[in-house]
């Protein structure tokens, strides 16, 4: 910055004494000049010599100046620099239109003179006017910002409420099925991987129990395709929550600090955010909502694996998972049968179907004996 000062004053030194040398040598008392004294390239050289060894005596205070106006230009708000702008440039406007009309006067006092004071005036006046509502402006932009915001949840309505960032607990990474369902692109935004969940699927990974430490590695294998997936936007968040000791809490924090949902197959957990109003996907939900309808009176096909718990009641399961209760099936386990649905029950750990055998009589003989149907148990 000093050097760059220093040559701004050289090469206006330079302009002046190329400009005005001659002219000066014409305004001294008559006496003999030589003609090379009589050039303005002299001039030019000598007005650069005057302007750069006057230069290094205000550099500094210059310098000294500019910081200070700096540090008082980045004190200042941006709307009160935007509105003294336009303030200022308003009052120059008006201004130069005053001044242009005086013109027509040709009178040089009122020409030179009142068109300064005019010009200073308008430009003072317009940036105090300017800077005087610099507040009101601010507020009244902010105030549009905040309804712009207000209503894009409005706007997100219309299409399902969306929400950027999506919190993965342990469980549902543990689960696997999120990565085939972020896939199929029925989830999107970004996915949150807290420290804590990824602790928590470490800690699991070196269990000594066969089985978690079968799960912890699954759950870090899924972390790793969800990263290594270019489709998938995933991020790694440290915050940290001292105040809240359990894993669960810090993931409701962190999902409200981001405006966010919670995607989960816990119970518990789902609960808890669900009471601090922060909003949940359960993976187990979706699965029962996309189950097929099951209708009483539907016929189906079943094999009987193990006894209920009443009325001699026989259990089977569908291909999906779903539990189906068949009255009067205690003693054809291992046996397929055609049922009927009778009634269906859904319940947050999935759905329960009840059955009757469909045609007891063409049933094959129970388990325990040929001579004794059914009905005689």
């Amino acid at each position: 910055m000093r050097k760059l000062i220093i040559l701004l004053f050289i090469f206006v030194g330079g302009s002046i004494g190329f400009n005005n040398f001659t002219d000066l040598l014409d305004s001294l008392p008559p006496m003999s000049i030589p003609t090379i004294i009589y050039n303005p390239w002299l001039g030019m050289v000598l007005g650069a010599g005057i302007f750069f060894i006057v230069s290094l005596f205000i550099v500094d205070p210059i310098l000294k100046g500019l910081k200070r106006l700096t540090r008082f230009l980045t004190d200042l708000s941006l709307s009160y620099l935007l509105c003294g702008s336009l303030g200022l440039v308003f009052g120059l406007i008006i201004s130069w239109l005053i001044n242009f009309s005086l013109q027509t006067f040709n009178i040089p006092l009122l020409n030179e003179v009142v068109s300064a004071v005019i010009t200073f005036t308008l430009a003072y006046v317009g940036f105090y006017i300017g800077t005087s509502y610099h507040q009101e402006v601010a507020d009244f932009l902010k105030n549009q910002q905040d309804r712009r915001k207000d209503q894009e949840p409005d706007q997100a309505g219309e299409t399902g409420h969306f929400l950027k960032y999506k919190v993965l607990d342990t469980s549902v990474i543990i689960d696997g099925r999120i990565l085939g369902i972020i896939r199929s692109g029925f989830l999107e935004g970004v996915f949150v991987i807290s420290k804590y969940v990824l602790q928590e699927l470490q800690y699991i990974a070196d269990s000594p129990d066969s089985l978690k430490r079968s799960h912890g590695r699954r759950g870090l294998d899924i972390l790793n395709e969800l990263q290594d997936d270019d489709q998938i936007q995933v991020e790694m968040d440290d915050q940290d929550f001292e105040d809240e000791a359990e894993v669960d809490l810090k993931l409701v924090r962190l999902a409200q600090n981001l405006k966010g949902a919670v995607i989960t197959n816990d119970y518990n957990l789902n609960k808890v955010a669900q009471f601090q109003q922060v909003p949940v996907l359960n993976i187990n939900e979706l699965a029962n909502q996309v189950k097929p309808a099951i209708i009483p009176g539907e016929e189906m096909r079943v094999t009987i694996v193990k006894k209920g718990t009443e009325r001699q009641q026989g259990v089977a399961y569908l291909e999906n998972g779903t539990m189906v209760v068949v009255e009067d099936g205690k003693h054809y386990i291992n046996q397929s049968l055609d049922v009927v649905v009778t009634s269906s029950l859904q319940t947050n750990a999935g759905r329960m179907i009840f059955a009757d055998i469909a045609d007891p009589a063409n049933v094959g003989d129970p388990e325990f004996g040929q001579d004794q149907s059914p009905a005689d148990s």
